[in-house]
């Protein structure tokens, strides 16, 4: 046992004597190596204690573990000791002022959509609407035949639909699916309500259309709706938005679930009515279809149409941000250009 005792004591010395000596990670690594790895006589130690007579293993456990745990303690307080040194060495050589401030986090900004998003709810709940939001993914039914849109419906090709693998599931072409919940929902309660949501078609990609758009519809259902008060609600609407100069026009028009139609128009606001890329040459850009509900979209909605009535409109957000920040390819939008998305 004293040869032993002896042995380890005399390890234990040599190695915090060569500790001493270590003045970086490198030799600090290498110190681990030879004192602590898998080839260390601590290690070799451990390994041959089945060797040693059975009543002398308690005593020579012990003191190899405490050898094991001296060179552990010494090791710990040495890397500490020569991180700090690199540090103070650092800051003297790199003269590093650690009292300048650091910097400022970039904030981050609201995309234009979202900005006119955020200004239609205001201006659609200054007028007393509800936000209701309904799926992206839709049933056939919703999306045309309870609209009044059947299978055999030549308006069907008015949209390029994205079917999906299950039948008669697809991504939502419009918004207008969430009349039919809405209305089942509620009726025949009185219903005031705007319906935001991102909406898919297959389209070509041009400066005036994507495959992805974000559209809201618009609903009122109740007694006594007519044409007139659609007419001067979105009037209102496009005042509140655009400004009180902002000129409009409503243009006969069709859609299945609406009669009668029309679509209102703005003066184009990239080139002031003389006509351009955007507008196509007309000097007006397009911003919403309306016209009063079907008959048999309110049915299908639960509500019997010869007492009530309402009016829907559907307006693209995209072409509205377009004409707001007089922006002249709605490409833009989703390009995730940051030297466009930080004007705004």
């Amino acid at each position: 046992m004293n040869d032993v005792e002896a042995k380890l004591m005399e390890a234990q010395e040599g190695a915090l004597a060569a500790l001493v000596d270590v003045q970086s990670e490198p030799g600090l690594e290498e110190w681990k190596q030879a004192n602590l790895g898998k080839t260390s006589l601590v290690m070799r130690m451990f390994g041959s204690l089945g060797q040693v007579p059975k009543e002398d293993r308690p005593a020579v456990g012990r003191a190899v573990n405490a050898l094991k745990v001296a060179l552990e303690t010494a090791f710990t307080e040495k890397q500490q000791v020569v991180k700090q040194n690199q540090l103070s060495q650092a800051i003297a050589s790199e003269k590093l002022d650690i009292t300048l401030p650091g910097r400022a986090l970039r904030r981050g900004r609201l995309h234009p959509l979202n900005m006119t998003l955020r200004e239609i709810y205001r201006v659609f709940g200054d007028m007393g609407f509800q936000i209701y939001r309904s799926p992206e993914v839709e049933l056939d039914d919703f999306n045309f035949t309870f609209l009044n849109i059947p299978p055999y419906h030549p308006a069907r090709d008015m949209w390029d639909t994205f079917y999906t693998e299950t039948e008669g599931v697809l991504l939502r072409t419009h918004t207008s699916p969430g009349q039919i919940r809405v209305m089942r929902e509620r009726a025949p309660e009185d219903i005031r309500v705007i319906l935001p949501g991102v909406c898919m078609r297959y389209e070509q990609l041009t400066a005036r259309s994507e495959i992805e758009f974000i559209q809201i519809e618009v609903l009122v259902v109740g007694k006594g709706i007519s044409f007139a008060d659609m007419k001067g609600t979105l009037k209102d609407f496009v005042a509140r938005t655009f400004g009180p100069e902002a000129r409009t026009r409503l243009r006969p028009s069709y859609f299945p679930f609406t009669e009668p139609s029309a679509e209102m128009d703005v003066e184009c606001f990239i080139c002031g009515g003389e006509g351009c890329g955007v507008c196509k040459g007309s000097g007006w850009l397009e911003i919403l279809g309306c016209g009063m509900v079907h008959p048999t979209v309110l049915q299908y909605g639960g509500y019997d149409p010869s007492v009530y009535s309402g009016f829907a409109a559907g307006m693209g957000i995209d072409r509205s941000t377009l004409m707001r920040y007089r922006i002249d390819d709605i490409r833009h939008f989703r390009n995730n250009d940051i030297r466009f998305l930080e004007q705004y």
